[in-house]
């Protein structure tokens, strides 16, 4: 008996061009935003572009996981039709979304005893996300199995690397996550935060002041702590300043000899609690992972 090809399954807080989505027949479970007691489903009932406009205009939602509705109704296709699947979660340690999809796996699994599947912890967000999901994808049209694909990704959430920067701290205040009064007086000092994301959380990495030298610490970061930088795929995200992705792109073909880049604006789901004019690198400290 042939083994079906394992599905793959990510949620909105992934960031990858939708060509890939389409190409590689990525699932995507949409989490939930709500304005003003209005709930959207991200992606699906609110576009990307509509919810960075509401933004624009002072307007920032909030955002809550994939319903647990969801998670059954996705996986129940899959059970009844005997296909194992992947699903990498958005950061354990930022969302219940993980913990809510291996409840919902575990409570089919004793319906369905030969239902197979792997819910992994990104630990992660946005194009590292999309980067391990392009990584599966490749792996499974080379015919690798489901315990194959998921060692290999496991090991990428141990070595992805995120860099990035906002361009003010106002939306990390609105989300509850920075005081009112550091907000401001960081925004008065032009102060910009570089952060990091470790074991699944976001840190505070490093500042400095103005934008003008973002740009220089995020190559220097880079250099410490990327391995054959030039070999690899490198993500840029950006929240609405794709200008910008390309200056951080140009700077680091220039630097590392970078060719092939993953470059896709923030989520709606990470951009609300971000905001308008971030920038992100996503690549990896130890490559390749064999």
């Amino acid at each position: 008996m042939t083994m079906k090809k394992p599905a793959i399954i990510v949620d909105s807080s992934c960031d990858m061009p939708e060509k890939l989505i389409k190409k590689y027949q990525i699932e995507v479970l949409p989490f939930r935003l709500l304005f003003d007691d209005q709930e959207y489903l991200a992606g699906e009932e609110i576009s990307l572009e509509e919810v960075y406009q509401k933004m624009k205009e002072g307007n920032y939602p909030t955002t809550a996981q994939v319903s647990p509705k969801i998670f059954l109704e996705s996986f129940s296709k899959l059970a009844k039709e005997k296909i194992p699947f992947i699903y990498l979660a958005f950061s354990a340690e930022m969302s219940a979304t993980y913990r809510t999809a291996l409840l919902s796996y575990q409570q089919l699994a004793k319906e369905h005893p030969d239902f197979t599947g792997k819910i992994i912890d990104s630990r992660s967000g946005s194009t590292a996300i999309g980067l391990m999901a392009l990584k599966a994808a490749q792996l499974r049209e080379k015919g690798e199995d489901l315990t194959s694909i998921a060692s290999t990704i496991e090991l990428m959430t141990s070595h992805i690397e995120h860099i990035f920067s906002l361009d003010n701290l106002t939306a990390l205040q609105k989300g509850g996550r920075l005081s009112r009064g550091k907000a401001f007086v960081g925004n008065i000092l032009n102060i910009k935060p570089i952060l990091q994301v470790k074991e699944g959380q976001i840190t505070l990495l490093e500042k400095v002041r103005g934008a003008k030298n973002v740009l220089p610490k995020i190559k220097e970061l880079m250099a410490e702590r990327g391995e054959n930088l030039s070999d690899q795929l490198i993500g840029i995200s950006h929240a609405d300043d794709p200008q910008r992705a390309q200056q951080l792109k140009e700077m680091i073909e220039k630097n590392f000899g970078c060719q092939d880049f993953m470059i896709k604006k923030i989520n709606s789901v990470l951009g609300a609690h971000l905001g308008i004019g971030g920038i992100g690198v996503f690549f990896l400290n130890k490559f390749p992972l064999d």
